[in-house]
């Protein structure tokens, strides 16, 4: 994103030509250039003519301005019998020349090419004598230059609240099986092998882990609405129970460190099933279990009814919403060494907090490969923290991922840091304005910036509209 800049000679007496104020500006797409020439210290002769012809040049590439002719006397009086033809047959401002003549106040304007970037200003001047030969071809050169300045966001980050204790937890559901009305566990029973290795793999995961202390397991047990309800309140509470018994038999943890809790019938997974579904009947369906009438009566509206759709419920749905959930919670030690916390990050993320993601990216080469990586890591193990997505996102814009810094800003927040982030995304998509109206806001929120890059952005704006 560019802006213009120049620079220029303040005064220059340059082969007989005066030349001051002189510039090269950029203002969006149209380029100007601007310079007094000082025309009187010539002392040119009655039947001589001079032509200054601007260029702006850069290595192959060229463009001639219109020229200036200034002409002696007895040429202006030719000139002007000529019809007006100037002297070298090209395009310029004819001046009769004096001695007292002012200076003349040369402005151009003409469309912006990318080549111009780093371009010089020069004058060409040829000599004409009496009899409209050449008399000779002078080039004046390093007038002035132009080069865009480029737009240098600095991208603030956002430092993670390190964590005093980093607890977590993992949650799952198990589809437990019991013959009907039992409330004991037969671990070979139906699938019943798969589904209570589920939890204990779960629970081995963080149990097994040097750096993890479990601390608690919560399990919720849920029947399906057939049968009374008193019948359900009593196999949820005590399948729940057993479930609990056999998890603390396998690993000796005390009476009180699994928690329980049970749901007699689970409407509330019915309701998601039929919401998402298109059974037939849905919406009666759907009518009769938000309703308040008492559990077993609901279920039994339903299989009167709609008999076909509940016994396809009955078959297909109902199984599923006899389940346990779990949860299992613990905490995961801190990590301080650099080192360590690299490997970690290679091996195991997920132990790692924001704080100690951060303290390995600041040992790490900003922009590089493994910088941004930890960055990415730290989104995905934390998608939904401000923090993270603002990192995440100066971290795509360092590496000119605008699409995923924008998706990151979305979930960034609305404080000061969130703001001036998504003011440098519209700087490097070119939208100054909104960049300023952003950073502006930043600033007012208290955000402390270097006031060089706030200078940067609005001169980068100035020209780039």
């Amino acid at each position: 994103m560019a802006a213009a800049c120049f620079t220029a000679k303040a005064a220059d007496v340059t082969s007989d030509i005066l030349v001051s104020e002189v510039s090269m500006t950029r203002n969006g797409s149209l380029m100007s250039v601007a310079m007094d020439l000082g025309l009187s210290v010539l002392d040119l002769g009655m039947n001589k003519a001079t032509v200054i012809t601007p260029m702006v040049v850069n290595d192959a590439d060229t463009l001639m301005l219109p020229a200036v002719g200034v002409y002696g006397r007895i040429r202006w009086y030719q000139f002007e019998r000529s019809g007006s033809k100037p002297v070298n047959g090209n395009e310029q401002t004819s001046l009769r020349y004096a001695k007292d003549m002012p200076a003349f106040e040369y402005r151009e304007n003409f469309p912006y090419q990318e080549w111009m970037n780093g371009s010089q200003l020069i004058l060409m001047r040829a000599d004409y004598g009496c009899a409209g030969c050449n008399a000779g071809t002078e080039t004046l050169a390093d007038l002035a230059g132009y080069r865009d300045v480029i737009y240098k966001p600095v991208f603030l980050f956002q430092e993670a609240v390190a964590e005093q204790i980093k607890t977590r937890e993992i949650k799952g559901r198990a589809f437990v099986d019991f013959p009907v009305n039992k409330i004991v566990i037969y671990p070979e029973y139906r699938n019943n092998t798969h589904e209570l290795g589920k939890i204990i793999a779960t629970i081995d995961s963080v149990k097994n882990d040097k750096d993890i202390t479990v601390t608690s397991i919560f399990i919720k047990g849920t029947a399906s609405p057939e049968g009374p309800y008193d019948n359900n309140v009593y196999l949820a509470k005590n399948r729940t129970i057993a479930l609990k018994q056999y998890v603390s038999n396998l690993y000796n943890f005390p009476d009180d460190f699994i928690k329980t809790d049970y749901n007699p019938v689970d409407w509330p997974g019915l309701r998601e099933w039929l919401e998402s579904s298109n059974i037939a009947h849905r919406d009666e369906i759907l009518a009769l279990v938000n309703s308040d009438i008492e559990s077993y009566e609901r279920n039994s509206r339903i299989k009167k009814d709609f008999p076909e759709e509940y016994d396809w419920l009955l078959r297909n749905v109902y199984p599923a919403l006899r389940h346990s959930d779990y949860v299992i919670e613990y905490m995961i030690r801190q990590f301080s060494d650099v080192k360590e916390i690299a490997e970690v990050m290679r091996t195991a993320p997920q132990k790692l907090s924001l704080n100690e993601m951060y303290l390995l990216a600041g040992s790490l080469e900003p922009g590089s490969d493994e910088y941004n990586e930890v960055f990415e890591t730290a989104v995905r193990m934390y998608p939904n923290d401000e923090a993270a997505n603002i990192n995440a996102a100066n971290s795509a814009m360092m590496r000119k991922d605008y699409a995923n810094a924008e998706k990151y800003l979305a979930k960034a927040g609305s404080g000061a840091k969130a703001i001036y982030a998504r003011g440098v995304l519209a700087g490097l998509q070119g939208d100054f304005d909104n960049a300023i109206r952003l950073v502006d806001q930043a600033q007012a929120m208290g955000l402390q910036a270097d006031p060089a890059i706030i200078e940067n952005l609005r001169e980068a704006a100035k020209f780039a509209r």
